[in-house]
């Protein structure tokens, strides 16, 4: 119950800690806990599959392809995409928590974006012995869905990072 002062003739409200009823209370320590290694067990698989391609393609013919002189060690490649996948589980986490904001379009989104992270490399890497150049314009569109999706990914999970108050 909110207290009552009186400044001057008029009272004033003070507002106490009174819960927002158009929140519910969040998910308990555990059932989060919970979640983010779901996020991350999620995450981590489709790297995991996505990866079984390119391992594939490594000793054969995308060893034989001429590549950038840029192009950085496949050991690099793994410990960067074991961090970036990590991080977009997190982020997913980090959305999934909250409560104040819609979130399942932005979760919605969050899935295409894993799907279509796996669908490249299989893509790219697995048709191009069945398909040869065909498949590196499947993978080159299947690319352009990808970025186009991240791009709503991180629109969508904007408003939701911004609230500190989850």
């Amino acid at each position: 119950m909110p207290a009552i002062a009186h400044s001057g003739s008029v009272p004033v409200t003070i507002p106490t800690h009174t819960p927002d009823p158009a929140v519910p209370d969040g998910p308990s320590a555990w059932r989060q806990f919970a979640a983010l290694i779901g996020f991350l067990a999620l995450s981590w698989s489709v790297s995991f599959v996505g990866s079984l391609p390119i391992r594939a393609a490594a000793g054969g013919w995308y060893a034989q392809a001429d590549k950038a002189p840029w192009t950085p060690p496949g050991l690099m490649f793994t410990a960067v995409w074991l961090v970036l996948y990590a991080a977009m589980a997190v982020a997913a986490w980090l959305v999934w928590r909250q409560r104040r904001l819609p979130r399942r379009r932005a979760l919605r989104l969050y899935g295409l974006q894993l799907a279509l992270n796996l669908l490249w490399p299989m893509t790219f890497f697995g048709l191009y012995p069945l398909l040869g150049t065909a498949a590196l314009w499947l993978a080159l569109a299947v690319l352009a869905a990808l970025i186009l999706t991240a791009a709503l990914t991180v629109l969508r999970f904007g408003p939701s990072a911004q609230r500190p108050d989850c």
